[in-house]
């Protein structure tokens, strides 16, 4: 594709041609999890008729012809996010097991008196595990606060990173808020007190063109199916002297040198962090997605989002009783719109939405402490990727309209 055309890319969505209770989906959801194209679709279902089996294990020529597809992908998810080495790049099944594996492999050299910080603004899975290692290790968790346009307070930023701090896990664009986070100030003061930053890339891999070198962090993760893949199949990026460092999270096949009764060796990175047979078919759709998405390119895509976000600001903005969280212009905010409607409940307001065919996401959206933050229990989320439109912004705004009819 040489220009940004939402009409061509629409086509290669079959899910989007459905209805829902008589009326044209409008799917708001990807920030949740994204629909996959035709051409992510033909080459799993390829993979399993013409290639199944199973990877680093057999020298015929379905291993061969697997094995060689499993670690294509690696190389197409390096080169996407400008990894020095396909090396660097460890399958997961997700960004939650991604940020696991740091916190039990990274985080086996953290103890008492040591301190991690992270944000108010995380999703669980950036939350849940750092709370559960330092519940081990006798660690400090700490955290900065968000300000009421929804950025991070770096004000306390020398004070809250030190040199006690060990590692700082960050979201790179907030689930929630649609914040995209300027991390290059925090990234700096971690570094300069010798701490190892992971980004939470959940979000912004699928959305933006992203460099892991330019961006500076020390491990990134992210998740395929946010970005038009495969559930199952996740990603941690790490520097390669780093993974060389880290102990093996789980232990089992594959991840072995030798194995003896008296003991083990561990083979080298990213082998070491894969124990077990992989998500060899959904690496495969992974990387269908990466080629699909390289194809339209990065740049176009966060350009169409900008658009559709700020038609959706300024939308929302003109119907009275909206509230929208987060900042209040598309510059340094990714596709994703968090708001209420006044005296209706979020859940309420998606059951409505739904039956006009608009599919939302209501909850606190894994991010229970944001929502703590704004003074609210729940959010409504409308979230925007490649192949939405601002009619469909339209269609959700008509909806608004009818929630406010139907509870005036």
């Amino acid at each position: 594709m040489t220009a940004f055309d939402v009409a061509r890319v629409r086509e290669d969505f079959p899910i989007l041609s459905r209805e829902i209770n008589g009326h044209p989906l409008v799917y708001l959801d990807s920030a949740n999890t994204s629909h996959k194209p035709v051409q992510v679709l033909d080459v799993m279902r390829t993979y399993w008729e013409r290639h199944n089996a199973n990877v680093s294990r057999s020298v015929h020529t379905l291993g061969t012809e697997s094995t060689t597809a499993y670690e294509d992908a690696r190389a197409k998810v390096a080169t996407f996010i400008g990894a020095r080495s396909p090396d660097e790049v460890v399958f997961t099944k997700n960004s939650t097991e991604a940020i696991n594996l740091v916190a039990h492999s990274l985080g086996a050299s953290v103890g008492p008196g040591d301190e991690v910080v992270i944000s108010e603004m995380e999703h669980h899975s950036n939350i849940v595990p750092w709370q559960l290692l330092c519940e081990r290790t006798g660690a400090t968790l700490r955290w900065f606060g968000i300000t009421d346009d929804g950025l991070l307070d770096e004000s306390g930023l020398a004070e809250l990173i030190n040199e006690r701090t060990r590692i700082v896990s960050l979201v790179h664009m907030s689930n929630i808020l649609g914040t995209i986070n300027d991390v290059s100030r925090i990234i700096a003061r971690a570094h300069e007190v010798g701490a190892q930053v992971l980004l939470d890339c959940s979000q912004s891999v699928p959305h933006l063109p992203l460099d892991v070198v330019e961006l500076g962090a020390d491990l990134i993760a992210f998740t395929g199916h946010k970005m038009l893949g495969p559930t199952g199949i996740g990603v941690l990026w790490a520097r390669a002297d780093l993974l060389r460092e880290m102990p093996p999270f789980l232990g089992g096949g594959s991840m072995i040198e030798t194995v003896t009764m008296e003991r083990t060796t561990y083979a080298a990175p990213p082998a070491r962090f894969e124990a077990g047979t992989p998500p060899i078919a959904e690496a495969v759709g992974l990387g269908a997605a990466v080629d699909y998405l390289s194809a339209i390119g990065m740049r176009e895509i966060h350009e169409h989002e900008i658009e559709l976000t700020g038609y959706a600001l300024k939308t929302l903005a003109g119907i009275d009783g909206v509230r929208v969280y987060g900042p209040g212009t598309p510059d340094g905010r990714g596709g994703t719109v968090s708001f209420d409607v006044a005296g209706v409940h979020p859940h309420d307001v998606g059951q409505i939405l739904d039956d006009l065919g608009v599919e939302v996401r209501v909850g606190h959206h894994c991010a229970r402490p944001v929502c703590a933050r704004f003074g609210v229990s729940s959010m409504t989320r409308a979230s925007f990727y490649l192949y939405n439109t601002t009619a469909e912004i339209d269609a959700l705004a008509a909806g608004v309209e009818q929630v406010k009819k139907v509870f005036s």
